[in-house]
């Protein structure tokens, strides 16, 4: 049996939608841009390699694809250093209503060409997709998920459209979508048997409704939405890309000021927890810029 995705859609996305009138994800749930400023640090410096690769031009952007209320956008538009300011332009991307940021452009679709970096940040597991259970001979789910008997899943290919097509936006750069997902091996096992369609309001996980009083999401298969995107890629944990990017959260018993430093730590903690933030998938495309000089190499993501 397949189930409409349109009635998630509606819920969400809608007139009366969830994301439409202007919730946001920070009143129903805890995510990175909200631990503290780590998380656009790592990712200016990510930013500064693509930079750097692009041969530092006149113009450099940072899109931010399902900003939510755009904490992230602002944080990456305030803490960028003075070598880059000048030269960036921010751009947070949301069907909710704009809001006020400095120095930050709203827009309900991503720049038609994006030189620099695109950032999709727990945007794709708000893509609504077919929710199905039991066999189904639907095309994606034989490659990527195959559903046995009494097993529930979520067609994931209206998600590969909308990284497919997001990819297709930066002329220049580098796109990187960060979400909680699964792998086909741990699909195919039975892993997720039970799918892992979900419901969150005000800081509780709770029925799933279509009424849009809740955000409504699921796990991304990111293994597809790369193969769909296609190009020079990788797919790492959080944990691995932030070590990469120098959030190590090393604490310097001889730092100034140590009970900062140790703070600062106890949010690099939480970003890279395995089992938490630190699971989650970092899918990074080159468009026109090797990966290789924006991530050393790192094992593969598993969740």
């Amino acid at each position: 049996m397949v189930e409409s995705e349109s009635a998630w859609r509606g819920a969400l996305y809608g007139p009366a939608g969830f994301f439409t009138r202007g919730e946001v994800p920070a009143d129903h749930f805890r995510t990175a841009p909200l631990v503290g400023p780590e998380l656009a640090e790592a990712l200016l410096v990510l930013l500064d390699r693509v930079d750097a690769a692009l041969g530092r031009p006149d113009r450099v952007d940072f899109v931010d694809v399902g900003a939510g209320g755009g904490e992230l956008a602002a944080a990456v538009r305030e803490l960028a250093p003075r070598s880059l300011a000048p030269r960036l332009v921010v751009t947070a991307v949301d069907v909710g209503p704009a809001r006020s940021l400095p120095g930050v452009a709203w827009a309900r679709e991503a720049p038609s060409s994006v030189r620099g970096l695109l950032v999709g940040h727990e945007w794709l597991d708000a893509v609504p997709c077919p929710l199905v259970t039991g066999p189904s001979d639907d095309p994606w789910l034989a490659r990527w998920w195959p559903v046995r008997e009494g097993e529930r899943a979520e067609v994931g290919a209206p998600r590969d459209a909308a990284w497919a097509g997001a990819v297709a936006r930066v002329a220049a750069g580098a796109a990187l979508a960060v979400d909680y997902g699964h792998v086909r091996a741990d699909r195919a096992a039975g892993r997720y048997a039970a799918g892992t369609f979900a419901a969150y309001r005000g800081g509780r996980r709770v029925e799933p409704v279509f009424d849009g009083s809740c955000d409504l999401t699921a796990h991304v298969a990111l293994d597809a939405c790369a193969a769909a995107a296609g190009g020079d890629r990788v797919l790492v944990s959080q944990r691995d890309a932030l070590g990469a990017l120098g959030l190590t959260g090393s604490v310097d018993p001889a730092a100034p000021d140590w009970l900062a430093a140790a703070e600062r730590a106890s949010r690099v903690a939480e970003l890279r927890a395995v089992g938490g933030l630190g699971s989650f998938g970092w899918l990074l495309h080159g468009v026109g810029v090797p990966v290789s000089a924006l991530l050393p190499p790192l094992p593969p993501w598993r969740p």
